[in-house]
């Protein structure tokens, strides 16, 4: 059953609920997986998304803030959702597809401006959340899982525009890489994206700070592709719609996409 799935930071669903209803119109993923819903479930324009061939969801929302959702094509039911580090946050929900494989979509906190848990309280919620991450792959080493999301970190050097400029800001320091690391090792999680596109500069976010972001280009992939080593090698055509972060009042990332053949 091949299917095509998409992750995207869409930063509220109802404020950018004609860019989704454009991404599934034009790109037609099976699975579209959400992130910065910054809604309730009953506030998310699911039934707009069904109408457009999508009827199958689950989501964890809150009013204003975080929020997943994971729209389908195809029939899945809900796999259950963590709450990583105990932050009371609509941060993870997962679904599993017919064939058994489990999708989990993740929005990682953003980590505040300061790279200092003594002096910022949402950077040690962000290792927090991560070494909680950790553990749960550790106690419960996933199988035919794929993982998507908003990690809001680029681990590699060539995930960001400049290393050695953003190795003390937040998303690309050496701890919060070493903490996405340990995640993905205790769940031998592959990076799918990058076994597709090995070499070269890649990003999938562009600050809104930026007045020109295309020209500047000061990128970084903060959003992930991940699948366990049993299906990881069914994975390809991975891409970054690098067009959607210049439509109309613009989420400030770009969707990634990767295709299944399982």
């Amino acid at each position: 059953m091949p299917f095509t799935l998409a992750t995207w930071n869409i930063n509220s669903v109802r404020l950018r609920e004609a860019l989704v209803t454009r991404l599934l119109r034009e790109e037609a993923p099976d699975i579209l997986c959400l992130q910065e819903c910054k809604a309730p479930v009953e506030k998310m324009p699911l039934e707009a998304f069904a109408a457009l061939g999508y009827p199958w969801y689950v989501a964890r929302g809150q009013k204003g803030y975080n929020g997943v959702a994971i729209l389908s094509k195809l029939p899945l039911e809900e796999a259950g959702a963590a709450d990583h580090a105990g932050l009371g946050h609509a941060r993870h929900v997962a679904a599993r597809l017919e064939n058994g494989v489990v999708i989990h979509n993740f929005y990682v906190p953003a980590g505040g401006d300061t790279p200092d848990r003594e002096v910022n309280v949402k950077f040690g919620q962000k290792l927090d959340y991560l070494t909680a991450m950790r553990d749960a792959f550790h106690a419960d080493r996933p199988e035919r899982a794929i993982l998507v999301g908003d990690l809001n970190i680029a681990p590699r050097e060539d995930d960001v525009w400049n290393h050695k400029q953003l190795l003390k800001i937040v998303s690309h320091t050496p701890i919060e890489v070493e903490h996405l690391a340990q995640a993905q090792d205790a769940g031998g999680w592959i990076d799918v994206t990058r076994a597709d596109i090995p070499e070269g500069l890649l990003y999938s976010w562009w600050s809104y700070r930026s007045p020109d972001w295309d020209a500047a280009d000061k990128g970084r992939r903060l959003d992930h592709v991940w699948a366990t080593p049993d299906i990881a090698a069914a994975a390809h055509s991975s891409r970054i719609l690098r067009a959607a972060r210049g439509w109309t009042q613009p989420s400030d990332h770009a969707p990634v996409f990767a295709t299944f053949d399982l």
